[in-house]
């Protein structure tokens, strides 16, 4: 009896809620689909279910509804670049959805990149902006060089025949894993050791994404897994392995300075924890975890974005023999002797290669998933819209990045459009790295890494694509939606064709 009408009121709840928000909901003059309006459980679908289809569902739905729909119960997801400007650029009222960030990045709680509180985001980036300035990634681009020279020659040695053909995706990843750690901590995890390019780091950092869903709805699994004694989730997960190593690496490194801090005197090169461990305010100083938490978010952000768009601006270079010429063409006239390293400042200023930086970075998209923000009472409209305080609103990336208006053609790789006479309006709405307070932190070392990662690629080596496509294939395809984008086409083969003198 007291089942039945448990299961009766319950019933009449869930009824009840659902007819508000259909009908009574701030939000309910907003189009979307129904299930959407009623429960949150339409992402997850789309995302969890069907694997990371959930961007392709916001095309299908804003081509059907508008510019504006809603998404979620309280959530609203915008196809107007003024709105992701309103939103990003300007939106100083607005702040982060603590329930998503908390959620995907439920294993580095502590970490920047999920605060909230503007004031405390932004105290964290005074520690951290010194690290990534310009003139901090000039200085240290040797670091970068020295990375980039080994994969020139791991590449080289072993992969000179279509037989031995690599996987470039996992190269690019070895590369930049290496890179960000040498940069961030002066301790390199050298992926790049294994010639294979398999090392368990690389492998199970992109197998860590494909899971990402599973913890951004289900954070509690996260806290479930940490509860559980470490040798009990190796058994059952013996992957896991690499993560607890190398958490234990950097937890080695931040208990070591911790305890003797005038060992940062005697690292190999300035780090982020000369000035996280040594701020001006000491009441900045973040906990151990905290730092830990850090580190954890910069390798895999600092190795995913940069790694991402090497391989996507490869594989187009490789497709299309022009655009393969003009670059190396370029790159031969600037830099005669390959022997002698080209600087970052130099190879900037080289028009075509900037051009073809600037198009892989845009076709790579950066961060894929819409980052979700909450209207607070003193929000100003959001392309032209009055927003109800409390309300999610995001808009992705993709949607700028792709948007025909500003790029014409936009899913077909072309660098020549980065070469006409004024590209204000794209750089406007350029926006891999975000706009606005919350920008991309490591936005120079990125730039400064792609310009000499591909600069030395297509100066130094002749590569060709593993059983070449008989037709240039330069439009981008499908991407999957797990927080960054998983590229269909980014599991492509090539080889070192020939050296170039």
């Amino acid at each position: 009896m007291l089942s039945t009408v448990l299961g009766s009121l319950s019933f009449c709840y869930l009824a009840g809620l659902a007819l508000y928000r259909l009908f009574f909901h701030p939000l309910h003059i907003y189009p979307g689909p129904v299930l959407a309006a009623t429960t949150n459980w339409y992402e997850v679908y789309y995302n969890l279910v069907r694997g990371g289809e959930y961007m392709a569902e916001l095309e299908r739905l804003h081509k059907l509804y508008g510019p504006v729909v809603r998404i979620g119960p309280t959530k609203l997801h915008f196809n107007d670049r003024r709105a992701y400007h309103d939103i990003y650029s300007n939106g100083t009222t607005l702040i982060k959805d603590a329930h998503f960030y908390r959620g995907f990045l439920a294993h580095a709680t502590e970490s920047s990149l999920v605060f909230s509180d503007p004031q405390q985001s932004k105290d964290r980036k005074s520690l951290l902006a010194p690290s990534f300035s310009r003139q901090a990634v000039i200085k240290l681009e040797y670091t970068i060089q020295k990375k980039v020279d080994q994969l020139v020659a791991l590449l080289e040695r072993h992969y000179r025949s279509p037989e031995s053909g690599v996987k470039l995706s996992l190269a690019y990843r070895c590369l930049t894993t290496d890179v960000i750690t040498d940069y961030c901590f002066a301790n390199s995890t050298d992926t790049l050791s294994d010639p294979n390019f398999a090392h368990p780091i690389a492998l199970e950092t992109r197998n860590l994404v494909k899971r990402i869903w599973i913890q951004t709805y289900f954070p509690f699994t996260v806290r479930l897994v940490a509860s559980v004694p470490q040798g009990f989730i190796l058994w059952l997960f013996p992957k896991f392995t690499t993560f607890m190593d190398v958490k234990k690496r950097f937890s080695q490194q931040i208990d070591n300075y911790i305890k003797n801090p005038e060992d940062l005197t005697t690292a190999e090169h300035e780090t982020i924890y000369h000035h996280l461990l040594e701020p001006k305010d000491p009441e900045l100083r973040p906990s151990r975890t905290s730092l830990v938490h850090e580190a954890f978010v910069l390798v895999g952000a600092g190795s995913d974005t940069v790694g991402h768009a090497c391989t996507v601006g490869t594989y187009y270079a490789l497709q299309d023999n022009s655009i393969r010429r003009k670059l190396t063409e370029e790159l031969n006239e600037a830099w005669p002797d390959k022997g002698r390293p080209l600087s970052f400042i130099a190879l900037e200023k080289l028009p075509y290669l900037s051009a073809f930086v600037k198009e892989a970075i845009r076709m790579s998209i950066g961060s894929f998933h819409p980052l979700p923000r909450i209207v607070g009472d003193e929000t100003p409209e959001i392309g032209g819209l009055n927003i109800p305080p409390g309300t999610v609103v995001s808009m992705g990336t993709y949607f700028m990045l792709m948007n025909p208006e500003v790029f014409s053609d936009p899913l077909t790789f072309n660098p020549d459009r980065w070469l006409v006479e004024d590209t204000s309006e794209m750089m406007l709405d350029f926006v891999p790295f975000s706009k606005g307070l919350r920008q991309c932190l490591g936005l120079n070392l990125a730039w400064s890494e792609l310009y000499l990662i591909l600069g030395n690629i297509f100066r130094k080596l002749d590569i060709s694509l593993v059983s070449e496509n008989a037709e240039v294939d330069l439009k981008l395809g499908k991407v999957l939606d797990y927080v960054v984008p998983l590229w269909e086409k980014s599991e492509y083969k090539a080889f070192v064709k020939g050296v170039h003198d």
